[in-house]
C-alpha cells in the first residue's frame, strides 16, 4: 500500500471522527458496559476495554474494506 494513500485515508478518518465526535458522545461511546471505572477518593482510573474493542473491530473492517 502506498504511504501517501495510507496517510490520506488516515487523515480522512481523523477528520470524520473529529466532526462526528459530538454525535458519538451522545451514543455513549466511552461509557459502554465493559469499560472499567475506579473512583476512590482522589484516584480516578478509567480503562475503556469495551470501547477499545469496538473501535478496533470497526477500524479493522474499514481497513479491510479499503484494501479490497
Amino acid at each position: 500500500m502506498d504511504i501517501r494513500r495510507f496517510l490520506i485515508v488516515l487523515g480522512a478518518i481523523l477528520l470524520a471522527a473529529g466532526l462526528l465526535w459530538p454525535f458519538l458522545s451522545r451514543l455513549g461511546l466511552g461509557r459502554l458496559p465493559g469499560d472499567i471505572v475506579i473512583n476512590r477518593g482522589n484516584l480516578h482510573i478509567y480503562i475503556p476495554l469495551a470501547t477499545s474493542l469496538l473501535v478496533s473491530v470497526v477500524l479493522t473492517l474499514l481497513f479491510w474494506a479499503l484494501r479490497k
